[in-house]
Order: structure tokens, then C-alpha cells, then sequence
């Protein structure tokens, strides 16, 4: 019997992959902040984590990360069960020349890449994206004008009681930076559409994207990516009405650029970006956004929405 730190008791399925206890989630975040996970489970396949969402108690918490590249891990740690998918899930198959099925825990870069080596052009814009294919499928992810909405032709996913599902793209409800399908569904794997090209064409817009994220992003510090939703992209009436700018152009006309709290900062190349720039914790990092999140309520009158997905608890179990 194990029990977690908020006092949920269960008996854990059979599993043919790992269970780890009170693991601290800062080695699987981007940011390299957070506290524990009362369980970290790291299922062997599909049918292992299907296998074990089916006998675990529905009341019991499960949170599922991939590489952590756009969550914020808070200070007390995650209760329940994190899962998290690993090699078994990102698998990758050509099924023509111009369709890719995907494994939910392949990096997007890696799709990229090997859709430029099959000749499949369209989805060059994933390469800038960090993360894996679950988490854009998660929060339609895009970049350059494109997202995972206008590639999909469908979506594999298991829900919390281990029942396989397929969605198509009208199923997934797509909106800007959201799917509209339950939280607690875990993607398995995506078939994705693109379109037969040159290896030298996509070769070619894989390089300019690269080196335009290469000048505007902080792309080799401790960052979540984009911490807020561009509220120009949004559907509230709100942001409509407030000039359509962008996340960083609010941030910036609010005078937040560069703004910090200890080892917490937003970058200097991009001030959309969170950065851990040492030692900062957690709280330090969701502090310092809701502080400029109130800068910029004030200065322009829009209310930014997070884009990084915070999870676990503020406090400090004990």
C-alpha cells in the first residue's frame, strides 16, 4: 500500500516499467525548479499504462509531463502519480509520402527532422518548438504562423480509466494554444499531414527558422518558452479590443523588460521568456509573472494568460 503526502492511499497495478518515490521533478523541468513527485511512473508501453490507469482508484490524482520544456513545477511537489512516456512512445513511421505517424513523446525537433529526411515538407515549424508531439497536441503548439491544428488528421489517446480512443481534428476542438479534450487524457501518438517536397526546399526553411529563433529566443538558458499566451491570437473579447499586440509588446510597453526577483528574470532577448538564471525556486518564478501580469493589467488594461502550465503545490509538503 502506498500512500501520498495529502493522504490518498492505493494499492499500485502491476507494471512492467518503473515507479519512483518522492522524485524531485527539477531534473525533468526545463526550468529546473519544483519539488517532489509522490510517484513518478514511467510506463514500459502503452498497454503497461493502460493496463495500470484501469486498476488505479479514478479518485487518484495523475498528472501527465513530458519533457518538461512548458511546465513550472511548483515548490511542494506534485500529489498522486506523474506520468511520464519515454522511449517505447516515440516511435515514428512513415505511412506514405506524405503522412507521419507519431509516438507523443517524440521531440518535435526530431519529427522535423525526419520529415525533411522522408521529403515531407509542413512541418518545419515544429522544429523550433520545444517539447514533444503529446505536449502540442495538448496546447496546439506553433510557431511562425503554423500549429499542430493544421497538420492533424488524428489523434491516439488513452483516458483515465485505460480506454483507447481516437480523435480527429474536429473531435480535438482546437483554439489557440488549447485542445478542448479532457486533462486527464494521455496522448499515445499523432498521423500527421504534410505535403512531398524537396529535401533542399525544407532543408532550406528549417535553416531560416532556426536562425531567426536562434536571435530572438534565449534558447540556451533555463526557460519554459513563452510564458504567456499572445493575447493578439486569442479569442476574448477582451484582447480583441485592446489593439491585438503581443504578449512581449504588453510586457514591454508595461516597462517589465528585464524585470527579476533573486535568480528569476524575464530575458533580455525576449521578454516573453521566464528565465531560472541560477538558483531561483519556484515560487520566486510564478511570483515574479503574476507581478508582471498585474504591471500589464495596469499599463494596458489586458489580463495576460499563462502559457507555461504551472502544476503541483505551492507550499512545501510536510
Amino acid at each position: 500500500m502506498n500512500t501520498d503526502t495529502s493522504g490518498h492511499s492505493v494499492r499500485l497495478p502491476k507494471t512492467h516499467g518503473r515507479y519512483l518515490f518522492d522524485t524531485r521533478l527539477a531534473r525533468y523541468s526545463w526550468l529546473r525548479v519544483g519539488g517532489s513527485a509522490d510517484i513518478l511512473f514511467l510506463p514500459a508501453d502503452a498497454s503497461d499504462l493502460a493496463n495500470v490507469l484501469a486498476e488505479l482508484p479514478r479518485e487518484f490524482p495523475v498528472t501527465t509531463i513530458g519533457v518538461g520544456s512548458n511546465i513550472l513545477v511548483r515548490d511542494g511537489g506534485v500529489r498522486g502519480m506523474v506520468v511520464r512516456l519515454g522511449r517505447a512512445f516515440a516511435n515514428i513511421k512513415i505511412e506514405d509520402k506524405q503522412c507521419i505517424r507519431v509516438g507523443a513523446a517524440t521531440l518535435d525537433g526530431v519529427l522535423a527532422r525526419t520529415a525533411l529526411e522522408a521529403n515531407i515538407a509542413g512541418l518545419e515549424f515544429l522544429d523550433g518548438i520545444p517539447g514533444t508531439v503529446g505536449g502540442a497536441l495538448r496546447m496546439n503548439a506553433g510557431a511562425h504562423g503554423e500549429d499542430i491544428a493544421g497538420v492533424l488528421i488524428e489523434a491516439v489517446a488513452l483516458d483515465r480509466n485505460g480506454k483507447r480512443h481516437v480523435f480527429s481534428k474536429k473531435d480535438m476542438n482546437f483554439s489557440y494554444r488549447h485542445c478542448g479534450i479532457d486533462e486527464d487524457v494521455i496522448f499515445l501518438e499523432a498521423l500527421l499531414q504534410g505535403r512531398a517536397s524537396s529535401y533542399e526546399k525544407i532543408e532550406a526553411r528549417l535553416e531560416t527558422l532556426r536562425k531567426k529563433r536562434a536571435a530572438s529566443q534565449p534558447i540556451r538558458a533555463f526557460t519554459g518558452g513563452s510564458t504567456f499566451k499572445n493575447p493578439s491570437e486569442s479569442h476574448s473579447s477582451e484582447s480583441r479590443s485592446k489593439g491585438g499586440k503581443k504578449a512581449w509588446q504588453l510586457i514591454e510597453a508595461a516597462g517589465c523588460r528585464e524585470m527579476r526577483r533573486g535568480d528569476a528574470m524575464f530575458s533580455p532577448q525576449h521578454c516573453n521568456f521566464l528565465v531560472n538564471a541560477g538558483n531561483a525556486s519556484a515560487s520566486d518564478i510564478e511570483s515574479l509573472g503574476e507581478e508582471v501580469r498585474e504591471h500589464v493589467k495596469e499599463k494596458t488594461g489586458v489580463t495576460l494568460e499563462w502559457e507555461i502550465v504551472r502544476i503541483g503545490e505551492k507550499e512545501v509538503a510536510t
